[in-house]
């Protein structure tokens, strides 16, 4: 449990910057920068402390100069590390710097410092022998209203690592899609062309939405969803909307662009006269040549049914893959169960039988499970146990084995065996990796 919080400094903080200088200098770590430097910018820059109580823990110091900002002071007391303080200070002070526009975050740090992880977990990156720690900041000032237009947003880095199990699937979006656009250099001299357009396909539920949001807070690219339903509302119609939203887009350095549902807009064109939608589709096969010509983007179309597209749409130079996302095998289950599972209890619960018990469920299918596992598991616990809403020191905690047992028999698998089956060939016929 946190029992710390990040706040601003104040003035009555500087004794605990004392200590902090006074620790790094006990342990044997001399600071870059002199104590009347660190204190200065604490009053006149940015700093941000992570109080215990009364009590400062631990403090961040930054200071912006022109486009670029620098760390200059990060600490924190020896018995509060490993907890995840440094990172989540350089958190907060990079936010409070946001607004001068900075397109890079330094650190230079004593030779002798062998505490990295928090800048390291933030995305920087060591240079030469001082430990020089750069890391590039995702969106300039000057995109930022642009962004938030389009209502677009920068994901937490640590999306991706959340994403449970499904190895298979992250492992071939690593490879093919991430790794040429985060090494684009690399790349390059390979003769790689970095992926332009991606179609996920697969049932409801199996996670595409979520893999394209994780694949944005890989890059730390904006992500830019675009929802077909809103803009038909707009004056010049949904093409016309269309259009002018990729216009928007092209404003951005980098952005991970996401359509859920696309067969929507991009559905098979036939019958006499053309329909209305004929021409979004019609308009949506110019966007996309237009967009590929744009490095630092990339387009993410997703769909339950990708039998029902366009044969046009996905022709070879418009999407550079088409790849599968199906329900997750027995380890992508586990994986799923125990990150859903309380801490405190998973070492209580049958995990194999859950994974046993619910094979063919979708992603979806076993949150749903597990969460619903948990709210009954507290409802017999203050209520059936005899406790009463206030709850008492003799009921048991954490969800058991019966209780997922209970909540898996009662949902419904998102994906039938049919849809299941045509999933299978739809993977033969129309799989792209």
């Amino acid at each position: 449990m946190t029992t710390w919080k990040i706040r601003d400094f104040h003035p009555q903080d500087v004794e605990g910057i004392l200590a902090l200088w006074q620790s790094l200098k006990e342990n044997g770590v001399e600071p870059v920068y002199d104590l009347s430097e660190v204190l200065a910018s604490c009053e006149k820059d940015h700093a941000v402390v992570a109080a215990h109580g009364d009590q400062v823990v631990g403090a961040a110091v930054g200071r912006a100069a022109h486009d670029q900002g620098w760390i200059v002071f990060l600490s924190t007391l020896p018995k509060f590390r490993g907890r995840g303080i440094g990172t989540s200070l350089l958190a907060a002070v990079e936010n409070r710097m946001a607004a001068h526009g900075l397109n890079k975050l330094s650190a230079l740090m004593p030779e002798t410092e062998t505490r990295v992880e928090a800048f390291t977990n933030r995305g920087f990156v060591v240079k030469k022998n001082l430990r020089y720690f750069e890391r590039r900041i995702p969106v300039q000032r000057a995109e930022l209203g642009a962004l938030e237009e389009l209502g677009g947003r920068l994901l937490p880095r640590d999306l991706w690592d959340r994403v449970a199990g499904m190895t298979a699937e992250k492992e071939l979006l690593e490879r093919r899609l991430v790794l040429p656009l985060a090494e684009s250099e690399l790349a390059e001299e390979f003769g790689v062309v970095p992926p332009r357009a991606v179609v996920l396909f697969g049932p409801p539920g199996t996670g595409k939405t979520t893999f394209a949001k994780a694949m944005a807070s890989r890059l730390e690219w904006p992500f830019v969803e675009v929802f077909p339903s809103r803009l038909a509302g707009e004056p010049g119609g949904l093409a016309g909307a269309l259009r002018q939203t990729f216009l928007d887009i092209a404003e951005l350095e980098h952005a991970v662009v996401f359509i859920d549902e696309v067969e929507e807009i991009a559905a098979q064109r036939s019958g006499e006269p053309p329909s209305p939608m004929q021409g979004v589709t019609n308009e949506l096969l110019k966007i996309i040549p237009a967009f590929r010509d744009q490095p630092g983007r990339l387009l993410v179309c997703a769909t339950n049914f990708i039998r029902s597209l366009d044969s046009a749409f996905l022709r070879h130079g418009r999407f550079d893959y088409v790849i599968p996302i199906g329900l997750p095998d027995a380890d992508a289950r586990t994986a799923m169960w125990n990150r859903f599972i309380p801490a405190a209890a998973v070492g209580h619960v049958d995990v194999a039988g859950l994974v046993a018990a619910s094979r063919g469920f979708s992603p979806a299918d076993i949150e749903f499970a597990a969460r619903s596992a948990s709210q009954r598991a507290l409802e017999k616990a203050v209520f059936d146990d005899g406790a009463g809403p206030g709850g008492s020191a003799g009921v048991r905690r954490g969800p058991v084995t019966a209780d997922y047992l209970e909540t898996i028999a009662d949902t419904r698998a998102t994906v039938s065996d049919a849809v299941a089956a045509d999933f299978l060939e739809d993977i033969d016929a129309l799989a792209r990796t």
